[in-house]
């Protein structure tokens, strides 16, 4: 769901964190239930960006963005505006469940919502930061390969283990769980989940943190554990070798092959049900809570599933130029996109 590095966050899959990162799921203390709907609804939508005009060598180059653009946001509940140092010079972004982060040179950007801190970012992170990935109400961070936690800490989400103090390549976060991707291809599992099966211990390529689940990508094949009560975690043969990239969600999965989506699990809102813009020419996704994002080759954006907040509606204009980042949150999208460039009718 969420990871920053993506994550198209949130961010091992953002899309790895496409820088394109989706979020997490749910908590501890009081209880706390996250997106629980009812079945699909008129809510589940399908939305395809007219193709983007301007040059889409950013999207082309997802998850490592190259270009560096300024933040859209939309189908938000309950978020405030956006840091005025959002508007430009932006490499990554991710959405977690009320709060968002972005990367610029090096320094981390937070708001929306902090109840529990998770919009006050760690001063060390001012520099120098190579990821980000927004969990449900806690945060990530990863410079000089190591990991930086703050935020809710109700599942020990923020308690980092030793093991990720230094080598750790990648992160992503959940709402109350995180992984870590260390150097030697070995993932580390934090929060409310911190089991790691063998086949995760190492030669691991991604990681991806869901809901009460995770997906892991090794020599192109999508392995999971965690809740399978919708088939979240049975991987189906098509995503079994080829794979370029994946994103966790709630309680569904995506990954990335030959340009196409393929998508499993909970489709209550219609999350896995891959509109036909998105099997074909996709450089990058996210699996946000229940709706997700992917961007194409040509920079443009599409978006389907829980429309509750207009969160699956790409919003046109102001999203016209092309898409070099986006990450899908709880019930919220950010996209890192050029807003000058006018749309084409």
């Amino acid at each position: 769901m969420a990871a920053g590095y993506r994550r198209w966050g949130k961010g091992a899959a953002a899309v790895a964190a496409v820088a394109v990162v989706g979020a997490g799921a749910a908590s501890s203390g009081p209880a706390v239930v996250l997106n629980a709907p009812p079945s699909k609804s008129a809510n589940t939508v399908v939305t395809a960006q007219a193709q983007a005009t301007g040059s889409a060598a950013g999207a082309a180059n997802v998850p490592q963005l190259t270009a560096a653009g300024g933040i859209y946001q939309w189908g938000t509940r309950g978020m405030q505006g956006l840091p005025a140092a959002t508007t430009s010079g932006l490499s990554a972004v991710s959405a977690g469940g009320l709060f968002g982060l972005a990367l610029k040179s090096g320094a981390v950007l937070a708001w929306g919502d902090n109840n529990f801190g998770e919009s006050e970012v760690p001063a060390d992170l001012s520099s120098g930061t190579a990821q980000i990935a927004a969990g449900w109400l806690h945060g990530l961070g990863l410079k000089n390969g190591k990991v930086y936690a703050w935020g809710n800490d109700w599942y020990g989400q923020t308690e980092l283990p030793a093991s990720v103090a230094s080598g750790v390549t990648a992160i992503s976060s959940s709402a109350v769980h995180s992984l870590a991707l260390l150097r030697n291809g070995q993932v580390v599992s934090w929060g409310s989940r911190t089991d790691v099966p063998g086949f995760a211990e190492s030669g691991v390529d991604a990681i991806s943190a869901g809901g009460d689940h995770n997906l892991v990508l090794k020599a192109g094949a999508v392995l999971a554990w965690g809740s399978n009560t919708f088939g979240q975690t049975t991987v189906p043969a098509a995503a079994q070798s080829g794979v370029t990239a994946i994103s966790a969600g709630y309680e569904h999965s995506l990954a990335l092959k030959d340009g196409g989506v393929i998508a499993w699990g909970h489709d209550n809102y219609g999350q896995t049900d891959v509109p036909a813009a998105a099997k074909t020419g996709v450089v990058a996704i996210d699996a946000g809570w229940n709706h997700n994002l992917a961007i194409k080759a040509d920079g443009s954006l599409v978006a389907w599933g829980n429309n509750s907040y207009s969160q699956a509606t790409v919003p046109k204009p102001p999203v016209c130029g092309p898409v070099t980042g986006a990450s899908a949150g709880y019930e919220f999208g950010l996209v890192i996109t050029d807003r000058s460039v006018p749309c084409r009718h």
